[in-house]
């Protein structure tokens, strides 16, 4: 293992917009997971929330946040830290990490972006492809 991410290659994860998100906040609290990846399933829904907080360790907590919305994992595979993120055609940042408060329901994809970052804000739209893709990719 280099660093916090794991070794070796994989493949890009591809998903669907299937809600928009418009709102974000400054106090939310969330709890940034000790892990570095998950797996995601075809099939499962998980939201995809911005942060302009950078902090890595586990439990730390994630204030600053804007949601874009909820994506449907359309080919499985496993998300890392790091993973570039594309909504339609916005580079919207790279994976830092989850927040499972809402799990087994869904997952909280944090993704590090300079700013925050809403589904208004980026004028997304529901069907707007969705992927995560290998960091170098």
């Amino acid at each position: 293992m280099s660093g916090l991410r794991e070794n070796g290659p994989k493949r890009t994860v591809t998903g669907t917009l299937v809600k928009v998100l418009l709102h974000s906040r400054t106090e939310r609290g969330m709890s940034l997971e000790p892990f570095a990846s998950r797996c995601v399933r075809a099939g499962e829904v998980h939201e995809l929330v911005t942060t302009d907080q950078r902090d890595t360790a586990a439990g730390a907590r994630i204030d600053r946040v804007g949601f874009l919305g909820f994506a449907e994992i359309a080919v499985a595979g496993v998300l890392d830290r790091g993973d570039e993120v594309f909504v339609g055609e916005h580079q919207v940042g790279t994976v830092l990490g989850f927040d499972a408060c809402h799990f087994p329901n869904h997952y909280n994809v944090l993704i590090a972006a300079e700013h925050l970052l809403t589904g208004e804000k980026l004028d997304l739209r529901p069907e707007l492809p969705v992927r995560f893709v290998p960091a170098g990719d």
